[in-house]
């Protein structure tokens, strides 16, 4: 709410005189220390740890970066799921968890290719079970020095953003979108893609409905705001989860309204700006698009990943935001309306695994990431 200079807090009538916001800005931005892995990727010896340096900022759910690697002799490595960084309330059965592996997976092969290794990726070589994941592997990876080929999206993952703002009022040209789509038919994924017509209305109105079930059931909100780092001295403790950073976060912080306790209350002033941070958010998708296959084993949630990252770097290398959206898609009971509704809309007799808005959004700072070393086992 730091618009033209002023910030009004709704009920304390707080006022931040405008010849005072220029120089709190400048002192109250992201946090720097929290991004530093995005400018480390590439600046490892070890043709495996480079490779991670860039996987490690793939796309995951609530940015939990639920990855854990075990290096193996000089050509291979295992990964792991981080259990203790799983998400029980909003992803009970591990799908979306997974699917953040599978991105991970993907940037992973993206980035050995660039010095000319092939991946191997076996995925849950000692098995898996449907309902949740554990301590077996996620997928074993072997390297061969071959020359392999150089992907072109590889180009595009520093840039690469989830970008939850609110877009521009500018529709999506279809050649974009039908770029977009392409990029995601891969590992067996259909992917689909529409503009401003009269399914993305139905699609704004069912999304929205989804995420206020999220934050009006108390368990899923607050495993959202258990995750929430407010401020940039927190984020720097902590990047990862769900990042609330910034001049406008920060000035609430100091006030004492940003909280966690504001905001799990529905009551409160906090909780409900956030609803219309959400909803305006929300309204100004005018293109969606969404990723279906069989979801018949974790691999296929795996392959949803790999297919959700590629179209991802397409999108940032035409200049197009994209945001996951994907709360109708969640397992929980208080979600099995929205959950039919949205799979009786798209899902074809399949499982959707991903839905996503498209837009013209504004430049943003990459997520927090907890650096290399913290995905080392």
């Amino acid at each position: 709410m730091l618009r033209r200079n002023v910030l009004k807090l709704i009920g304390g009538g707080v006022v931040v005189a405008a010849g005072s916001v220029g120089g709190f800005i400048a002192l109250n931005g992201p946090s720097e220390a929290a991004r530093e892995p995005w400018k480390k990727a590439g600046q490892y010896g070890d043709f495996r740890r480079r490779a991670l340096s860039y996987a490690l900022l793939a796309p995951n759910p609530h940015n939990r970066q639920p990855w854990l690697v075990r290096l193996e002799g000089e050509d291979a490595l295992t990964l792991y799921c981080d259990l203790a960084r799983r998400l029980p309330a909003t992803d009970p059965f591990d799908r979306q968890i997974t699917i953040g592996c599978g991105a991970f997976l993907e940037l992973l092969a993206m980035a050995t290719a660039q010095d000319g290794y092939q991946t191997t990726i076996s995925p849950f070589p000692e098995g898996e079970d449907m309902k949740s994941l554990d301590r077996r592997p996620v997928a074993h990876l072997v390297f061969k020095k071959n020359g392999a080929a150089p992907d072109p999206l590889f180009a595009h993952i520093l840039a690469r953003r989830s970008n939850k703002e609110v877009y521009e009022p500018k529709d999506v040209p279809t050649e974009a979108l039908a770029a977009i789509a392409k990029a995601g038919r891969a590992f067996g994924v259909s992917a689909s893609t529409i503009g401003n017509n009269d399914l993305a209305g139905k699609l704004r109105d069912l999304t929205w409905r989804a995420h206020l079930k999220e934050v009006t059931t108390p368990v899923t909100n607050q495993e959202s705001v258990d995750l929430m780092r407010i401020g940039a001295a927190e984020v720097a403790a902590n990047p990862d989860g769900i990042e609330l950073e910034g001049p406008f976060f920060e000035a609430l912080r100091l006030l004492g309204v940003a909280n966690r306790e504001a905001l799990a209350d529905p009551k409160s002033t906090m909780f409900r700006e956030g609803l219309t941070i959400y909803q305006d958010m929300a309204m100004s998708a005018r293109s969606f698009g969404w990723l279906i296959n069989d979801n018949r084993s974790r691999t296929d949630q795996i392959n949803a990943g790999r297919a959700y990252v590629r179209l991802n770097l397409k999108a940032t290398a035409l200049g197009l935001g994209v945001h996951p959206w994907s709360q109708s898609l969640q397992e929980y009971a208080e979600m099995k309306d929205l959950y039919r509704e949205v799979h009786g809309l798209l899902g074809e007799g399949r499982r959707i695994q991903m839905l996503f808005r498209i837009g013209y959004g504004p430049q943003i700072s990459p997520t927090p990431r907890r650096g290399l070393e913290a995905h080392l086992v």
